[in-house]
């Protein structure tokens, strides 16, 4: 008796909206750069922001860098899936590419800061939320200094805000902690929870 037509023993996992924050200086954008490489076929939602490039930001590729005037259009039109205001500069991931992107059956990546996360989270309860930490505070600090793009008052803002950070992290369904020296490490634990997840017995029912 042939077995190969049976039906399948649970519903194929749908796309996976895969949300990635964590503290300001902690390697996000080298995470993401991991996973740009990963065997798994990610859709990267580039944010839109009113920040100015830093040396080595492209547009299009690490933002989407528009006015405030622009922005502010996307806010009223809707256009944004959230945004907010971090140290003086605008930030929000575009709606209608996560929208399209989930349609098509693809499982998105977006990064946002802390409170973006919250805000997705209401939104979009059955998401997944990663939080990318370092080992320790200390740490932190030493990476921000060597990245020299901060004066030492936004410098002692940035720790502050990321004491304050670290209490949002229940909002949060994973944590992984990025070692100095060791990305591959982080990568390797994100793709192990998308693995995990793409394994559930109920999966995640992504709306959006």
């Amino acid at each position: 008796m042939s077995h190969e037509n049976s039906p399948p023993l649970g519903p194929p996992p749908g796309p996976l909206l895969i949300v990635l924050s964590g503290l300001s200086g902690v390697g996000k954008d080298a995470v993401l750069t991991g996973l740009r490489q990963s065997a798994y076929p990610l859709e990267f939602i580039v944010t839109v922001t009113t920040r100015a490039p830093r040396p080595g930001e492209k547009d299009g590729v690490h933002y989407h860098f528009v006015s405030e005037a622009e922005f502010q259009k996307m806010v009223d039109a809707d256009q944004l899936l959230e945004w907010a205001t971090v140290y003086g500069n605008r930030y929000g991931p575009p709606r209608e590419p996560v929208r399209q992107a989930l349609e098509n059956g693809k499982d998105v990546v977006i990064k946002v800061d802390v409170q973006g996360a919250a805000t997705i989270k209401k939104i979009v309860p059955q998401a997944v939320f990663i939080f990318l930490a370092p080992p320790s505070m200390g740490e932190l600090a030493q990476r921000l200094e060597k990245r020299r793009t901060e004066t030492p008052a936004d410098l002692e803002l940035r720790l502050k805000t990321a004491a304050e950070e670290m209490e949002k992290l229940p909002v949060f369904d994973y944590l992984v902690v990025n070692r100095q020296g060791e990305l591959d490490r982080a990568v390797a634990d994100i793709e192990a929870i998308i693995t995990a997840e793409k394994c559930r017995v109920i999966p995640r029912g992504i709306s959006l």
